[in-house]
């Protein structure tokens, strides 16, 4: 079984709904089991149009998927939960699910991109990881998610 964290955000409808919508389901997908979540955060959307706040934060998992299966299902699970495709980049949206970490894997491909590219900048991100696995080590870094988050500018996106 695989260690996995699981970015949430939502910024469109029930934002705390489709939160907890997209938590049921991927723990009702065989091969997953979600083990804690993280506190909700309300923050303010980073770059795109002006949007109303959104929702964010972070589940590990265990899971027996390989990192590409699990994109492929959490881009399924998205537009079940009335994701649609974005005119704009960092626009408004009813769900949001990244994978921010796979075990210590490292990917670079077009389509996936594990840790996640932004991970270490953004606090909506690192405070809710930080709260689960305060000892993880980014294995591009080399930092646990605790040093990352306590070295973040105070400037950086909640």
């Amino acid at each position: 079984m695989a260690r996995v964290f699981i970015g949430i955000g939502s910024n469109e409808g029930d934002r705390l709904a489709n939160i907890s919508q997209a938590v049921q389901r991927l723990g009702s997908i065989p091969g997953i089991r979600v083990i804690q979540m993280a506190t909700i955060y309300e923050t303010q959307p980073v770059g795109g149009p002006p949007q109303p706040e959104f929702l964010n934060t972070v589940v590990e998992l265990d899971t027996a998927l390989s990192p590409h299966e699990l994109l492929r299902l959490v881009k399924t699970l998205e537009q079940q939960l009335g994701r649609v495709a974005a005119a704009q980049r960092w626009g408004p949206r009813r769900i949001d699910l990244d994978i921010l970490v796979y075990d210590d894997q490292v990917i670079q491909e077009p389509q996936l991109v594990i840790p996640h590219a932004q991970l270490h900048t953004r606090r909506f991100v690192l405070e809710p990881l930080a709260q689960l696995a305060p000892e993880l080590i980014h294995p591009v870094l080399g930092q646990t998610i605790a040093e990352l988050l306590a070295h973040l500018p105070e400037s950086a996106p909640l």
